[in-house]
């Protein structure tokens, strides 16, 4: 059965290259010294590897999910390249189970794709996923990106506000949370001036 979605990030993904470099995303690696060797940590739409094998570097036991076989098959490539180890698995994010696996860290950035009943199912299940003390590390794009066209979905409901994080983590204890606009330079994928927001927060 064709599935569009599937075809259209296979094909971004089998470019030459990466599309979003090999560099873990900025916000990621600004975190450094909140995360702890050891940590079992999932890194959602991972794509071609690169927060993922960023956190291997640091010490943590990886799963890397993303829906394009394509894409993961490109991280266990970096992951190799970089003498780290990361286990892939290929999934669905809308069927993932978040109760199979308990983590220390999920990392979740620029997961956009998810329209705002799917966002809803995932936020929840990031809460139930996080071990207590466990942290999520979050960016994502306001609705003002759609001024700036530097990367993202073309969708304001797909987009992030302090209001919405608020409300979708009030049960996790929020250690972070920013609003700026600052200039990208991930790749082909995200390059430019982008409107951006940032959060850490933290299962009690």
């Amino acid at each position: 059965m064709n599935n569009p979605a599937l075809d259209r990030w296979n094909d971004r993904f089998g470019a030459e290259g990466y599309l979003f470099g090999t560099a873990p995303n900025g916000f990621l690696a600004s975190q450094a010294s909140r995360l702890r060797p050891g940590e079992r940590a999932l890194s959602i739409a991972d794509g071609e590897g690169r927060n993922g094998v960023w956190l291997a570097e640091q010490g943590l036991d990886v799963l890397s999910i993303d829906f394009s076989p394509v894409g993961l098959a490109k991280a266990k490539k970096l992951a190799a390249e970089r003498g780290v180890t990361i286990e892939t698995r290929r999934t669905d994010i809308s069927q993932w189970d978040w109760d199979t696996e308990k983590f220390d860290v999920i990392v979740a950035i620029f997961i956009q794709f998810a329209a705002p009943a799917l966002r809803a199912r995932i936020f929840a299940g990031i809460c139930r996923a996080l071990r207590p003390g466990g942290r999520l590390i979050l960016q994502g794009y306001r609705p003002k990106q759609l001024e700036y066209g530097t990367g993202g979905p073309p969708d304001a409901a797909n987009m992030y506000t302090v209001d919405l994080l608020t409300a979708a983590f009030s049960e996790l204890e929020i250690l972070h949370l920013r609003e700026h606009d600052s200039r990208v330079r991930e790749g082909r994928g995200h390059e430019g001036m982008s409107a951006l927001i940032d959060l850490v927060a933290a299962k009690p």
